[in-house]
């Protein structure tokens, strides 16, 4: 039973992360890519996202609630988890070092960015626009920590594609295998681009 417990406890974890934590990804990264329009922009992108019905239902149970077992599940692997690292020291194992260490660096940056943005708005003492962003990122530290953080999610997601794959049966031939590789490695210098490129704009304005 416990066996089977940590199989579906691990096919859950890889789905979640997939759908619907990847999918909002993408969607928020898209969201604030709206800031390189300008201010105007940003504002009538995110303000829509915020009139959206149903907005704290989706926020419960389509995000939070998924993200919560995703990171909760995901510590648990990353602290029992052996990559044996020293002794294979091929480019999967490395991959999924990495992936751990990242999903520890992913949690406590997701963690801050909700405390700041989601929780402060909730409580009233921000509001979501261009200028609350800018406030934030223009400060180095904290543009560097949002640049850590944003390539350090991106890098999850991406390389958390191919174990979904792997995991779920869809590439099991070593060529599908170094194909979707290839894919993650774009995926993820797409979306870094997206991040990063919307940090600079809130940052420096270009």
């Amino acid at each position: 039973m416990a066996g089977t417990r940590g199989y579906v406890n691990r096919r859950l974890h890889s789905l979640l992360g997939v759908l619907p934590i990847g999918i909002f990804l993408i969607q928020h990264l898209t969201v604030n890519f709206f800031a390189t329009r300008g201010p105007e922009a940003f504002n009538d992108a995110a303000h829509f996202m915020e009139s959206l019905p149903y907005r704290y239902v989706l926020e419960i149970f389509i995000i939070f609630l998924p993200l919560l077992f995703h990171s909760i599940y995901g510590v648990y692997i990353a602290f029992t988890a052996k990559s044996n690292l020293s002794n294979f020291g091929y480019f999967r194992n490395w991959m999924f070092m990495l992936q751990r260490v990242t999903g520890i660096i992913t949690l406590i940056f997701i963690a801050w960015h909700v405390w700041e943005t989601r929780i402060a708005i909730g409580f009233g003492w921000a509001e979501l626009n261009y200028q609350l962003m800018e406030s934030i990122l223009t400060e180095p530290f904290f543009f560097w920590f949002y640049i850590v953080g944003v390539v350090s999610t991106t890098f999850h997601f991406s390389n958390g594609l191919w174990s979904f794959f792997v995991s779920w049966g869809i590439t099991v031939s070593p060529r599908s295998q170094l194909i979707m590789t290839y894919a993650s490695i774009i995926i993820f210098v797409a979306i870094s681009y997206i991040g990063v490129r919307t940090l600079i704009q809130f940052a420096y304005g270009i």
